[in-house]
């Protein structure tokens, strides 16, 4: 199927590593223009060699100073954007709320809600250019139910899915698009990570947390990272111009997270 995005611009956050760098690629198959950027610095050179089409630069989302020399580069490199992939996100602390640092809580909100407005706010006049304009925001499950020992995580994903509804409604009038997209247990070394941790904090076997946070899922395996950038790209083409405002969960039903 021709999704019709030849040519199309796209910026994706996060876009060396995981579920960015399958969007990123899958972009890139359809014909899109793309344009990435991480703090990975190994990871970008990595991409540079494996996907030297793409242009890239180095940035921490939480960083209003580097958002902004972002927006220059993507303006230089592309010239405009009908795209935003706000995907950059990091896992945060895992235990109970009164064990967690202020520190950490404030990285990860800084991280995973605020970077999100920080570069949907310079996107935005781009976006208004556009003919096929939309946002795609990286929610979470966590977003959706309550996770225990996760809660600056679930906090700021919640936080993702408000801030894309509410943008939806604010920028429907100029033809913009905007969704999110609501991942379950994504195959990955950051989930494997947050099983480590909350089987230390459960005094649990890796095994058994791996058990317990499939309890409330129905189809029982890892999501792959390339099944989400088939559901982000679809939303960012002309077959989703009615599309704006939802929540989409690529999960394997997942009704409670442990």
């Amino acid at each position: 199927m021709d999704l019709q995005m030849n040519g199309l611009r796209v910026l994706v956050t996060a876009g060396a590593n995981g579920i960015g760098r399958a969007t990123a690629r899958a972009f890139a198959a359809e014909g899109a223009r793309v344009h990435i950027c991480d703090v990975d610095l190994a990871a970008l050179d990595a991409m540079a060699k494996s996907d030297s089409g793409m242009t890239q630069s180095v940035c921490d989302v939480s960083d209003r100073d580097s958002v902004a020399r972002l927006f220059d580069e993507v303006t230089k490199t592309l010239g405009g954007l009908d795209c935003l992939v706000n995907n950059a996100g990091i896992a945060g602390p895992t235990g109970r709320v009164d064990e967690i640092t202020v520190e950490d809580w404030d990285r990860c909100i800084a991280v995973d809600l605020t970077g999100q407005f920080n570069c949907a706010r310079l996107a935005v006049p781009m976006l208004k250019a556009s003919k096929n304009a939309s946002m795609v925001n990286l929610s979470s499950q966590a977003g959706k139910h309550g996770f225990p020992l996760r809660s600056p995580y679930a906090a700021a994903k919640w936080g993702v899915i408000g801030f894309t509804k509410a943008l939806s409604a604010e920028l429907g009038e100029f033809g913009i698009r905007v969704n999110a997209i609501c991942p379950g247990l994504v195959d990955g070394p950051r989930i494997q990570s947050v099983i480590a941790n909350k089987a230390r904090s459960m005094n649990v076997s890796h095994e058994e947390m791996t058990e317990r946070m499939f309890a409330g899922v129905s189809i029982k395996e890892f999501v792959n990272p390339n099944d989400i950038a088939k559901q982000i790209v679809f939303l960012a083409s002309p077959f989703a111009r009615t599309i704006s405002g939802q929540e989409v969960s690529v999960c394997g039903d997942t009704r409670m997270l442990s």
